[in-house]
C-alpha cells in the first residue's frame, strides 16, 4: 500500500513537472507572439527610431526568437521594463524571455530562479563623466555625485569600489536611462556609472558626446545575456540554441547575405549543413523544424552582423569588439557546437 502511494505521488509530480517544462514553446506559438522584456531605452541595445519601431542589439535577439519559433521575426511584443521591474514581469509570466541588457549572478540565478542564456556581451563597469571636470580616475571621484540605476548591479559595484578606496560620494537614485539622461545633462550628478556599454549609449545620446568620456576604470565583470524562467527545461532548450546559432553563424561565415544560397546548395561543410538542417535532424531536439536557424540568420543576420548594426564602430556607439570578437580572432565569445 505504502509502495502504491508513493508511486502515485512521484508519478503526479514527474506529470507536473514534464507539464511545467513543456510549457512555454507551445504557449508562445499557440499565442503567435512573443512576449520579450526589453529595456524602456538604450540606444544601441533598445531605442525606438524616428518612426517608433524599436531596434538595437537585444531587439535582434528578440526577432531571432521569435523567427525561429514563430517564422516570423516581427511578431513580438516588447514588454518595457525598468532594473526594478525586470525580473518581475518575466517570473510572473508577462515575459517569455529576457533581453536587457543583464548581468548573470549567482542570486539572480538561483534565488530569482532565472536560467540565464549564452552570454552575449562581456562588459565591465565604468564611469561616464564630463571632460571640463579634468579627472582622469575613477579614484578622484572623492566627494562625487553619482548617477546609479536602481534594481542594478552597478548598486552594488559603485559601493564596493568606493569602499575599498576610501572615496565618499553622494548616490542620485534612477529609474530608468531616459532619466539618467536627464539628471546627467541637468548636472544632478557629476558622473553616471553603468555598464561601459551603457555608458558609451549615454554618452551617444547627449547633445555633445565629444563633450564627455569614459574613465579607464572597469570596476567588474558584467557577463550580459538573456534569461527565461527556471522549472522550463524545454523552452530553455529552444532559445539557449537559437543565440548559439547566432554565433556559430559568424565563426562559420553564415550570413545573412548567403544564407538561403547555403541552406538550399549544401557544401561539404557538416557544421554548417546542420545548423542549416540539410543534414541531421537537429531542429526537432529543440521543438522546431529543422529551417529554424536558416529562418534566424535570414531576419538578423549572425552575431558579427547584429554588433556591427546597432553597437559597432561605425554606430554611434561606437563600441570596438574586444573581449566580443569570436575566440579566434583573440576574443572569448565561443558557442557551443550545434552536433
Amino acid at each position: 500500500m505504502k509502495i502504491t502511494k508513493i508511486t502515485a505521488i512521484a508519478t503526479a509530480l514527474l506529470l507536473t513537472t514534464l507539464t511545467t517544462q513543456a510549457g512555454t514553446l507551445e504557449d508562445v506559438q499557440a499565442r503567435g507572439e512573443l512576449n520579450c522584456v526589453i529595456n524602456t531605452g538604450l540606444v544601441g541595445f533598445a531605442a525606438p527610431d524616428a518612426n517608433g519601431k524599436w531596434g538595437g542589439f537585444d531587439i535582434d535577439h528578440c526577432r531571432a526568437v521569435a523567427a525561429a519559433v514563430l517564422g516570423d521575426a516581427d511578431k513580438v511584443k516588447f514588454v518595457h521594463a525598468t532594473g526594478k521591474t525586470r525580473f518581475t514581469l518575466l517570473n510572473s509570466g508577462e515575459g517569455d524571455v529576457l533581453f536587457r541588457n543583464t548581468t548573470e549572478t549567482m542570486s539572480r540565478d538561483a534565488d530569482l530562479k532565472l536560467s540565464f542564456l549564452p552570454i552575449t556581451y562581456y562588459d565591465g563597469q565604468g564611469f561616464l563623466i564630463r571632460k571640463s571636470m579634468g579627472i582622469t580616475s575613477a579614484k578622484e571621484l572623492d566627494g562625487a555625485s553619482v548617477c546609479i540605476q536602481t534594481g542594478t548591479t552597478t548598486e552594488l559595484n559603485l559601493a564596493d569600489f568606493m569602499r575599498n578606496n576610501g572615496i565618499s560620494y553622494e548616490p542620485v537614485a534612477i529609474e530608468t536611462s531616459e532619466e539618467g539622461i536627464a539628471s546627467y545633462s541637468a548636472g544632478r550628478c557629476d558622473t553616471y556609472t553603468a555598464d561601459a556599454s551603457g555608458a558609451a549609449s549615454i554618452r551617444a545620446a547627449l547633445e555633445d558626446p565629444s563633450a564627455h568620456m569614459i574613465l579607464p576604470e572597469i570596476i567588474s565583470k558584467e557577463p550580459l545575456g538573456g534569461a527565461v524562467r527556471h522549472n522550463d527545461d524545454a523552452w530553455f532548450d529552444t532559445v539557449k540554441w537559437i543565440v548559439n546559432a547566432l554565433i556559430n553563424a559568424e565563426e562559420l561565415g553564415v550570413t545573412q547575405a548567403n544564407v538561403k544560397q547555403l541552406a538550399s546548395a549544401p557544401g561539404d561543410n557538416p557544421s554548417i549543413n546542420r545548423m542549416l538542417g540539410t543534414e541531421s535532424n537537429m531542429g526537432e531536439m529543440i521543438g522546431l523544424d529543422n529551417a529554424w536557424a536558416v529562418r534566424v540568420i535570414s531576419a538578423v543576420g549572425n552575431y558579427g552582423e547584429i554588433f556591427d548594426r546597432h553597437i559597432g564602430p561605425s554606430t554611434l556607439i561606437g563600441l570596438d569588439r574586444g573581449l566580443n570578437a569570436l575566440w579566434k580572432d583573440g576574443g572569448i565569445l565561443y558557442a557551443a557546437p550545434i552536433r
